[in-house]
């Protein structure tokens, strides 16, 4: 027994159905992008008004006890005291030079008492080890330095710990608890180095700039709209060539048969009329 077809009508509003889900689906991505763009506009903002903005005493921007507002992230700050070198450590896994380097942290302890932990740089793997051959020591005794805030970076998802004066990531809570005087941590955020008076002897790898590269998000909002309308246009062609071979077969089909019953000729006329119908309505709703 053969299976009747599927009335046109209904596999054209099938097409039409995929279109809109597909155009959906593109509006929702789009609108990701849009919302990831305006996000990266945010940020190169912030870079752009701190930057290299004035630096001013900790106090004035984080208050013992108190947070990093979102708002300071990269505003320099001016700070007077001495390096904690026997509590240096070492992030690594960091991407500088080409390599997967490490960064070096060393507590900073204000004449206040407060501590900072510094990044003062990086350095690179050994010649014939994972771990470096020589850090550059940072300055002995009293000395005034500027670093740029930054927001601490949460835990790895394994979990790492310290291990053998290395760290995974800069984690303030995590850092606190091996300092000495874990508890004038400040736990908001960390400094990275700007400049240090007197200078090092010796120096580490500068830490790079942020990005100024506001990224393709946009261009990929734009995409996804484009993608949706092409998908209306898809399904136009589609049916309008579905349109053109039909009438092609009813021209083909003009001249009947003499002998075929009159019935069965009247029967297939009416249905091609029918379908005409229906196809000329759907053609002035595409336009």
């Amino acid at each position: 027994m053969s299976r009747s077809p599927v009335p046109t009508a209904v596999r054209w509003s099938g097409y039409v159905a995929v279109a809109v889900l597909f155009a959906v689906a593109c509006a929702f991505l789009s609108h990701w992008q849009f919302e990831r763009n305006e996000e990266r506009a945010t940020d190169l903002a912030l870079v752009d008004r701190n930057y290299d903005a004035e630096p001013v005493p900790l106090d004035e921007l984080i208050t013992e006890g108190s947070q990093l507002d979102a708002d300071d992230e990269w505003h320099p700050v001016a700070l007077t005291g001495r390096y904690l070198a026997d509590e240096q450590l070492l992030v690594r896994n960091r991407p500088h030079g080409g390599t997967a380097a490490f960064e070096v942290l060393v507590p900073f302890q204000l004449d206040s008492g407060r501590i900072l932990i510094v990044d003062r740089g990086w350095v690179a793997p050994g010649e014939s080890q994972r771990e470096p051959d020589e850090v550059a020591p940072p300055p002995e005794g009293e000395l005034d330095i500027v670093v740029r805030l930054r927001p601490g970076e949460p835990l790895t998802s394994s979990g790492e710990s310290i291990d053998d004066g290395q760290v995974p990531t800069i984690n303030l809570p995590l850092i606190a608890d091996v300092v000495g005087d874990g508890d004038r941590v400040e736990q908001s955020a960390y400094g990275a180095l700007v400049s240090e008076d007197p200078a090092p002897t010796s120096v580490l790898g500068a830490l790079d700039d942020p990005s100024e590269d506001p990224g393709p998000h946009l261009s990929y909002a734009i995409q996804w709209i484009l993608f949706a309308i092409m998908g209306f246009i898809f399904i136009g062609y589609m049916i309008r060539t579905e349109i053109r071979a039909r009438r092609e077969d009813a021209d083909d089909e003009g001249h009947e048969d003499p002998s075929a019953p009159s019935d069965s000729v009247a029967g297939r006329r009416h249905r091609r009329d029918r379908d005409a119908e229906t196809e000329d309505a759907l053609v002035d709703t595409l336009g």
